[in-house]
């Protein structure tokens, strides 16, 4: 298990893809947080365990019916202070 960080680029706000990737997550029980930064590009910070990475990426790449996804950049993170029990959006 490790905690990423991912960078989405593309068509991500203003087009319900943090609702729509959230929910996805909600239901696959991760743990994290989605949020939209000010250069129009959406974070995600996670907790992924290996064998959940593909589908973990599924999601991101899916998106909501209005998003376009053209790239997902991610790193592991160490110095993780966020911890959940579920997955939220923040704002």
């Amino acid at each position: 298990m490790e905690w990423y960080r991912f960078i989405i680029r593309g068509r991500v706000q203003g087009v319900f893809y943090r609702k729509a990737v959230s929910q996805s997550m909600m239901k696959k029980q991760f743990k994290g947080y989605i949020k939209n930064l000010g250069d129009g590009t959406v974070e995600v910070v996670a907790e992924i365990y290996d064998d959940e990475f593909d589908t973990f990426m599924e999601i991101l790449r899916e998106g909501s019916p209005l998003s376009h996804v053209d790239t997902i950049d991610y790193e592991i993170i160490d110095d993780v202070e966020f911890r959940t029990d579920g997955f939220e959006i923040r704002y």
